[in-house]
């Protein structure tokens, strides 16, 4: 064909976003494959390209990224909402990070092949997106990293209708606005609503002069309880597990789990139907109850110079008035299919809400293992979570996904020692006779070997729980 060009690889790899990144940096580490990465994006790094400039990462940089090169210093915020706990890269941090890793080690090692500003076609071809190359590849697989499909709010039209002299905007262009507004608007309740809200809290914007259209409440995850420290983990534990195990009902649980400082919420007086693995500091959370104005009508239909629609009801806005668009699903919740399966791997979470992780480990076990079969049971898709029951459902998926890796040694041995597990971070910063007698100091753990123990009865109090409700 004419102006085509014709390339040969091992691995075919759709996307440079962090899970193909992550994926690809355990190929290179552990076989002698030679991988061709195609991505739409000018540059490494998927949605990060696309993400408002204000964004950190919501979990420690001490476990982002690519396995084999460390994220940041590793060193804990002295100030800030953040302060106390271990640093979050910004967006251009994250950026500049997977560019070193791509021209640094990918392209340095001479076995891959990187195609930016390119679109996929499927079959092995792809077009550049700024001249009229085309491209044909023969590979042995093909490693979708899209399939998730994260979207942010500067890459789509609002989800609802606009009518009239309507300011609407997306975080975006928050840094940058060059007019003065009396009021702002904030519509959705996920993560990306939450940043806009302490971005404008942060920059001196009076609580009164906000109001957040919530169409559901969430679940949030107290940042403190997800570090690379053992205390963390202890706390995790005591906070979550426990009253996962000695709960009577789904209710009891959640009131347990709360109580105990294991789940978050803006406002007490409302029980929260989403969760969608959103962390906040304490300090964050503080800011963001200082917003009384909260909507609940539902999600947002249209908007108008004088008035907001919602699904259930509406209320006031102006031509003075900023809305700012943080609806829809940035992450939604996919269908699962098969990780493996022939010519065709398709990366998705095998724990909850831990992409990078998730694709590592997807990377070793293509490495380290022959059939599909076994590949697939040793990756079960954990799909992302929408609803407070799914709380639910990915700690189980979780727990049966750490008995059935728990039954390979070499698979235990990969991930003591792998950076983006945040345990290793634990394991191999404390002698083991430390953390046996930090865990003998636990109320709920008497002895170490109870650990397991009460995971095994909050594993069955869940799947039980599930099963009644499921009935």
């Amino acid at each position: 064909m004419e102006n085509e060009t014709t390339l040969k690889a091992d691995y075919l790899v759709i996307g440079s976003g962090a899970m193909g990144m992550a994926f690809c940096d355990v190929l290179l580490s552990e076989t002698d494959a030679n991988i061709l990465i195609v991505d739409k994006h000018h540059q490494p790094g998927g949605h990060w390209n696309d993400a408002y400039p204000f964004v950190r990462l919501h979990q420690p940089s001490a476990f982002y990224g690519v396995n084999s090169k460390k994220l940041g210093n590793n060193t804990v915020d002295a100030t800030g909402w953040n302060k106390g706990l271990y640093e979050l890269a910004t967006n251009d941090e994250v950026c500049g990070y997977f560019d070193q890793v791509m021209c640094r080690q990918f392209l340095s090692s001479g076995r891959v092949q990187y195609f930016p500003s390119c679109e996929y076609q499927g079959n092995g071809a792809f077009t550049s997106l700024v001249s009229e190359e085309k491209y044909s590849v023969s590979f042995k697989k093909e490693v979708d990293s899209t399939y998730m499909k994260v979207a942010v709010p500067s890459k789509r039209t609002p989800p609802f209708d606009l009518d009239g002299d309507v300011h609407c905007a997306p975080p975006n262009d928050l840094p940058s606005l060059r007019q003065k507004y009396e009021r702002f608007v904030i519509v959705g309740a996920g993560k990306t609503a939450m940043d806009a809200a302490l971005f404008l809290l942060k920059n001196d914007v009076a609580a009164e002069n906000i109001a957040w259209i919530m169409p559901r409440d969430s679940w949030i995850l107290d940042r403190a309880q997800i570090q690379p420290t053992l205390e963390s983990i202890g706390t995790a534990l005591a906070s979550q597990l426990v009253p996962g195990a000695e709960s009577e009902s789904i209710d009891d649980l959640f009131t347990n789990v709360s109580e105990a400082g294991g789940l978050l919420r803006i406002d007490d007086c409302v029980k929260p139907t989403m969760y969608r693995c959103a962390t906040v500091t304490k300090a964050e959370l503080q800011q963001l109850k200082r917003i009384k104005n909260i909507v609940r009508m539902g999600r947002v239909k249209a908007i108008d110079e004088q008035e907001i629609i919602m699904e259930e009801g509406s209320t006031s806005t102006s031509p003075t008035t900023l809305h700012i668009d943080c609806a829809g699903d940035g992450l939604a919740k996919r269908p699962a299919v098969p990780i493996f399966e022939d010519k065709k791997i398709t990366l998705q979470s095998v724990r909850t809400c831990q992409q990078v992780f998730s694709a590592a480990f997807i990377g070793h076990v293509e490495a380290s293992y022959q059939k599909d079969e076994e590949k697939n049971d040793l990756c079960k898709v954990v799909p992302h979570p929408n609803t407070d029951i799914d709380f639910l459902r990915n700690n189980l998926a979780d727990s049966i996904n750490r008995d059935r890796w728990a039954k390979e040694p070499k698979l235990q041995q990969w991930l003591q020692n792998c950076r983006l597990d945040f345990t290793s971070h634990v394991l191999n910063s404390n002698p083991s006779i430390k953390i046996l007698a930090f865990l003998s100091k636990l109320p709920f753990l008497p002895i170490p070997n109870r650990l397991t123990a009460v995971q095994e009865q909050a594993t069955q109090n869940i799947k039980r729980l599930l099963d009644d409700l499921d009935s």
